[in-house]
């Protein structure tokens, strides 16, 4: 009870150690010693007259008024930080002293967390930063985000956005405190991914440590797989090995595995490798048919990808010459894999991963869907643009993308599939036009 009273007492006088200006009355507090007074006494002596537990109570409250965030007016000397660590140490004593689960024990426990909040503003106070830095071509932005829970990457620690300033590199997505920027020695991944386009494609490399000097490959810290000094972390897509700093066990699905193997489980990768993995993921780089062909023989969803790619690729004239085709914008359904609409042999470790999960074959045949629908039965333009078979003259219309045409490599011309082959003379189409320019020749 006579601690709730004091504290009582304390909250209705609003005092605030910090404010070395005027008080909110008129008369000044004799008895409310200021921060600076404090240097040189002894821990028992700071409130003289006072009994050792009050005078506890009284340093334990140092910055703690209700608004103990805000920055004091004038400028902070060494002696502040000292008296904040006595109150800090005075606190960390009284927890040990007093009844576990107390109500006395749990507020000191809450001053004891503001208190060290404070300790940190003054040791690293938030000044008039910039809004951009840019710095080993990052684009650092800097964020206003206060509650949200990040580490740095390059300390490795937690950022305090309540009280600390940091930064957020618009292109990799590093994160890491306004004080730690000069330190940073890791150009920004994007740069890497605009000019060298490609992914590693044997799987993990390795080179072993002595071939790093027993040191980790980004910021050449002694390293060793028994921990001493640092722990060896071996990245699964450079094969390289990195300290705990620049390894934090993020997983990734790497390329060499899926494209080898058709393996698609997250390995550890490093830091940096993580960022580039995440910027590559949607780019069109890997050429199955040149890189594995024989993927195709084994995975089914491949080849049902590849001919629905085809089919959209023939579609494709037909949307650009169609006036409404062009007003509906058909082909922006495709928007997200532009490289769909431009050849059928490029693909992004994404349509890998989505064809596997079966995403990609269910999205890729409704827009197949949608397209045959325009061409063939809505567009009277696109009906007008298609093929009578020159060989049996019968049947419907044909489009180069039905399933049971066939396709003159020379001319374009389309016939049905068992016209085409049973028939051993060559194309019609390939015969009047050579005969239309031999015409012209004799003319």
């Amino acid at each position: 009870m006579e601690y709730d009273e004091r504290l009582a007492r304390f909250r209705q006088g609003h005092v605030n150690p910090f404010d070395r200006g005027e008080n909110d009355g008129t008369t000044d507090r004799k008895d409310t010693p200021k921060l600076g007074d404090w240097h040189g006494l002894p821990e028992p002596e700071l409130f003289s007259g006072e009994p050792k537990s009050q005078s506890s109570d009284r340093a334990m409250d140092l910055g703690l008024a209700e608004d103990h965030f805000s920055r004091p007016v004038g400028s902070f000397v060494a002696s502040d930080i000292e008296q904040l660590k006595q109150a800090i140490e005075e606190c960390k004593r009284l927890i040990l002293e007093l009844p576990e689960h107390s109500e006395r024990q749990k507020d000191t426990v809450v001053k004891l967390i503001h208190l060290r909040l404070k300790l940190q503003e003054l040791k690293d106070p938030e000044e008039d930063e910039p809004n951009l830095r840019i710095l080993l071509e990052h684009r650092f932005s800097k964020e206003k985000s206060k509650s949200v829970k990040q580490t740095c990457d390059k300390c490795s620690t937690i950022i305090w956005g309540l009280i600390q300033t940091w930064y957020t590199c618009t292109g990799c997505y590093y994160r890491c405190h306004s004080k730690c920027m000069n330190l940073i020695t890791k150009p920004c991944v994007r740069s890497k991914v605009s000019h060298q386009s490609e992914y590693e494609l044997s799987i993990c490399p390795e080179v072993g440590l002595d071939k790093q000097d027993y040191r980790c490959t980004e910021c050449r810290s002694p390293v060793s797989l028994r921990g001493v000094p640092s722990e060896a972390r071996q990245c699964d897509y450079t094969g390289q090995y990195y300290c705990s700093s620049c390894h934090w066990n993020d997983t990734a699905i790497i390329p060499a595995r899926v494209i080898h193997n058709w393996e698609f489980e997250p390995k550890k990768v490093c830091r940096s490798s993580m960022r580039y993995l995440a910027l590559m993921i949607s780019r069109p780089v890997l050429k199955l048919k040149e890189i594995n062909p024989l993927l195709f023989n084994f995975v089914e969803e491949l080849v049902e990808i590849r001919k629905l790619r085809q089919d959209i690729l023939l579609m494709k004239p037909y949307f650009i010459t169609c006036k409404e085709a062009m007003e509906a914008r058909l082909l922006l359904q495709l928007q997200d894999r532009q490289h769909f609409v431009e050849n059928d042999d490029m693909y992004s470790l994404q349509d890998l991963i989505d064809i596997s999960s079966g995403r990609l074959s269910c999205s890729l045949t409704e827009i197949h869907t949608t397209f045959a629908k325009h061409i063939k039965l809505d567009c009277e333009r696109c009906q007008a643009k298609g093929f009578v078979c020159e060989l049996c003259k019968e049947g419907d219309i044909l489009f180069p993308f039905d399933s049971h045409t066939s396709v003159c490599q020379d001319c374009s011309a389309v016939f049905h599939r068992d016209c085409y082959y049973d028939n051993s003379t060559t194309c019609p189409r390939c015969a009047r036009m050579t005969e239309r320019k031999q015409e012209e020749v004799e003319l």
